[in-house]
């Protein structure tokens, strides 16, 4: 299986992805995938169609290509699992209260939320650029039982998936049709994401500001 190759980081991606496969068969595109998981800039659904392309061309059956995927992409949430345990929340709120604009109480939000709504949130996370990975970490934090982190990640990666395997098995060679609606979502997600921490920031510093007006003028009525 071969692809063209424009010089770009995402051709040399596609490129070394379709060479793993190649390589070691179905493996191959469940190692990338395990790495897409702990490296989200890699992009899924680039790889995702080329496991499909190469299924509709014999090189390993379709179900293989969805087997080895979704493994991939088990391992890889696992992983990042494992550093949100390891972690934990003590030590999170003690990093907070280190970085600007963040203190330990964000920490507690955040944790309450996914105490609240964590088996949605790994679900359909698993369907959402970005946060496919990042959900992964608060499931470790919160030591979610694993076996309930591992058949939602496991039913999430299998629908996100079988979605653009199937895209490269159907469409062949025509599977990168698929691109410009995947990148009007990543798009989307990415906006809201920056409007959300600007927001924050935003909203920090104006009461930080606040604070210190305040403490001024306490100081000024003390005197």
């Amino acid at each position: 299986m071969t692809t063209a190759s424009d010089g770009s980081w995402l051709a040399a991606i596609l490129d070394w992805s379709v060479s793993l496969m190649d390589l070691i068969g179905p493996a191959g595109a469940g190692i990338a995938i395990a790495l897409e998981n702990v490296f989200p800039p890699l992009p899924s659904e680039v790889i995702l169609p080329m496991a499909g392309l190469a299924a509709s061309r014999g090189s390993f059956s379709l179900f293989e290509a969805l087997a080895w995927t979704t493994m991939g992409s088990i391992i890889g949430a696992f992983a990042l699992y494992g550093l949100g345990a390891w972690l934990g929340l003590a030590r999170l709120r003690a990093i907070s209260a280190k970085v600007p604009l963040l203190h330990p109480e964000d920490v507690d939000r955040t944790v309450a939320w996914f105490r609240k709504h964590g088996g949605k949130a790994v679900f359909f996370g698993r369907m959402i650029p970005l946060f496919r990975s990042l959900i992964s970490i608060p499931a470790g934090v919160t030591r979610m039982p694993i076996w309930r982190f591992g058949f939602l990640t496991a039913a999430g990666s299998l629908i996100w998936n079988a979605i653009f395997v199937l895209c490269g098995w159907f469409l062949g060679e025509s599977w990168h049709v698929v691109e410009a609606y995947v990148d009007v979502v990543q798009y989307v997600v990415i906006a809201a994401v920056g409007v959300g921490v600007a927001w924050f920031v935003y909203a920090r510093i104006r009461s930080l500001l606040a604070a210190r007006g305040g403490d001024g003028d306490a100081a000024s009525l003390a005197d």
